[in-house]
């Protein structure tokens, strides 16, 4: 009886030694392919060229001291009118 319960235990250790590398943690290849869309999720937005009528209006809100959104609606304005886009509807005033 002692043998079979000794050859148990043995059995059971070592079953328990070699089940540990078994389940040992890998490097899941699907992190590999994350990375670049990580990354490319981090990369900064490509800045539009500004019109000179932007960089017009923008001055002009400047010398006027516009900020907020006061500055953000005589822009779009001035833009439109700039464009010729403000002969064909006129603006809407609150």
């Amino acid at each position: 009886m002692k043998t079979i319960s000794t050859l148990a235990t043995a059995t059971a250790l070592a079953s328990l030694l070699l089940m540990g590398g078994a389940f040992a943690q890998t490097a899941a290849p699907a992190a590999k392919d994350a990375a670049p869309a990580a990354t490319a999720a981090k990369a900064p937005k490509e800045a539009k060229p500004r019109t000179a009528e932007s960089m017009e209006c923008s001055k002009e809100a400047d010398a006027k001291g516009l900020h907020g959104k006061e500055r953000k609606k005589f822009r779009s304005e001035c833009k439109k009118e700039k464009s010729g886009g403000g002969a064909m509807a006129p603006a809407a005033t609150k």
